[in-house]
């Protein structure tokens, strides 16, 4: 048990480091002069012609889809516009507030996960968890920067849809253990990444007519579409459920040391002193969460249990 649930992190972590390509890469989007609503239009359809692509080479290979019902397609859609719903809203606080500050609201989804965890499963978390979740959030604070910003001038309308980022950021993770499970990963990952289509061509119906493909916004789509769709959904859709939601999202928090490094060398952003203070407590708080999985199972003061 304790060896699966390390290998099941690993993923969740691999797949939080590969949304922290996230934050650069939009940045230099809206710095190319595109909009928003091009970027969530954009990461939707290139993640999912990722996902054709690889469906398309697995149908060639002999695999055989396995069968969809209306009911689990419908879910999966759901799924799609939970995870497109969190890019919306933490593109929008991008154009109001500065990185640290919407990656700070974002990253509330630690604890977020744990209480969404305890109202639902009624699984109260464990002490590893809770320590890493307090850990991780001190650890935030220092590593988005917050410190140099001027708190009393974030525009609140951006601070509520960092919240809301974070909130539904949680809730992906928590329906991404319980929806589709079973079903091939790159089937899964299509339809899901079809919904996030829905929401992200409503938002930017002018998408193809706008000419933002042919002056050069897929470069960035590939990238997001790639980072923040199609490694992410296969990653989580794989890892999430065998583990708790608390659990999951403090092993995403990987997020934030990953996007701040990209960041600093692909943007130019200065990384301060207090910011490798907070990068390093973070990883701290992820070593804490898995403690008992990497102790020997003899000396665990009593079983786990199962996730």
């Amino acid at each position: 048990m304790q060896k699966n649930t390390l290998k099941y992190s690993t993923l969740v972590f691999l797949g939080g480091a590969s949304y922290g390509v996230m934050a650069a890469t939009v940045k230099m989007t809206y710095a190319a002069g595109f909009s928003w609503t091009q970027a969530v239009a954009s990461q939707a359809l290139f993640g999912t012609l990722l996902f054709a692509i690889a469906l398309a080479v697995s149908l060639g290979r002999g695999r055989k889809p396995a069968p969809l019902t209306p009911k689990r397609i419908l879910s999966l859609v759901g799924l799609g516009l939970n995870t497109c719903a969190t890019c919306v809203l933490y593109n929008l606080s991008l154009t109001m507030l500065p990185v640290s500050a919407a990656l700070t609201m974002l990253f509330q989804f630690t604890w977020i996960g744990i209480v969404i965890q305890v109202a639902v499963t009624r699984r109260k978390p464990q002490a590893a968890e809770l320590v890493a979740a307090v850990a991780i959030l001190g650890g935030t604070l220092f590593a988005s920067g917050m410190f140099s910003s001027a708190v009393g001038e974030l525009n609140p309308i951006g601070i509520l849809c960092g919240l809301g980022s974070a909130v539904s950021c949680a809730l992906f993770m928590f329906f991404s253990s319980r929806v589709g499970c079973g079903l091939p990963p790159i089937q899964r990952g299509l339809v899901v990444c079809l919904g996030a289509c829905v929401l992200g061509f409503a938002l930017c119906p002018d998408y193809f007519a706008s000419g933002a493909i042919q002056a050069g916004i897929w470069k960035y789509g590939l990238v997001l579409g790639l980072c923040a769709l199609f490694v992410p959904v296969i990653l989580f859709g794989i890892a999430t459920p065998h583990l708790s939601t608390g659990l999951s999202t403090i092993m995403a928090s990987s997020e934030l040391p990953c996007g701040i490094a990209i960041s600093a060398v692909l943007v130019g952003e200065s990384v301060d002193a207090l910011q490798l203070v907070g990068v390093i407590v973070i990883l701290i708080g992820v070593v804490v969460s898995q403690l008992p999985n990497l102790l020997p199972a003899k000396t665990a003061a009593e079983p786990q249990s199962p996730n």
